[in-house]
């Protein structure tokens, strides 16, 4: 079977599996975008709402990805900032629908942007910005955003990202911690609860939660020192630190101490 049946035939299970039919703009993005490039054939195997295997853990399984981009709502033109590079694929899906140049992505792993860069690149997306930075700092140079997507689990979102959002923007993350609802939130400038607010709403004072969808199962964001490869022990940390910079070698210069009197 080629690839472009493999790709409907996913594309009809995703509905499926969602129970509705996909926005145009997502169901273009996911016809044009291959897979292939950004995970390897264990990441497929992954669960509905979590992250599948392969390539460290780090793919979100396709369900996933599909509900927090239709709650995204993203349209072409609008700058969009994701928070959780990943792999690449979903940055590579929101390049599509709104344009390579006004997406762009952060991630605190230096493994995970070298990574979501070498895919995109791979895939043809070159023009996406992705950096290496604290994702609850986005990314100021570039605001304000029209969409914000976080690919990590809050309580909501930090304060960082919501000022970098334009009056009319829209933010999209997984709510919660062990249990997740992927939520989109909007500034509310009247303060008060409008026709499309959801009940029982937990967004931020100054928004509104428009739509939830779910479950999800992400990783919940992290903070320095919590990415992989970084040792959360000080202790050890800076031991292995120490023992890599040579910190204890001997240097020369201060053992000609015990040569001198010979020298004299």
């Amino acid at each position: 079977m080629d690839e472009a049946s493999l790709r409907a035939d996913m594309i009809e299970g995703l509905e499926h599996q969602i129970g509705e039919t996909l926005d145009e703009p997502v169901l273009a993005a996911l016809q044009r975008v291959s897979r292939d490039p950004f995970v390897d054939d264990a990441s497929t195997a992954g669960g509905e709402t979590g992250r599948g295997g392969g390539n460290g853990d780090r793919s979100l399984a396709p369900a996933t990805v599909v509900r927090l981009l239709a709650a995204l709502d993203a349209d072409e033109g609008d700058e969009v900032l994701v928070v959780g590079a990943g792999v690449g694929y979903s940055v590579a899906l929101l390049a599509e629908i709104a344009g390579a140049r006004h997406v762009h992505a952060v991630d605190i792993d230096r493994g995970a942007v070298a990574l979501a860069r070498s895919n995109l690149s791979t895939a043809g997306y070159d023009a996406v910005l992705v950096d290496r930075r604290d994702g609850a700092n986005g990314l100021p140079e570039y605001a304000p955003y029209d969409r914000i997507l976080l690919e990590a689990g809050v309580v909501e979102p930090p304060r960082a990202l919501r000022e970098q959002l334009a009056d009319d923007g829209r933010i999209v993350y997984p709510r919660g911690t062990a249990v997740q609802t992927i939520a989109a939130i909007e500034p509310d400038s009247a303060g008060d609860a409008t026709d499309d607010a959801i009940d029982d709403d937990t967004a931020p004072t100054g928004f509104r939660t428009v739509e939830t969808a779910g479950p999800a199962r992400l990783q919940p964001m992290l903070v320095d020192g919590e990415q992989r490869g970084v040792e959360r022990n000080r202790t050890r940390r800076e031991d292995a630190e120490r023992a890599e910079q040579g910190h204890f070698a001997r240097h020369g210069w201060e053992q000609d101490w015990i040569d001198w009197d010979d020298r004299l």
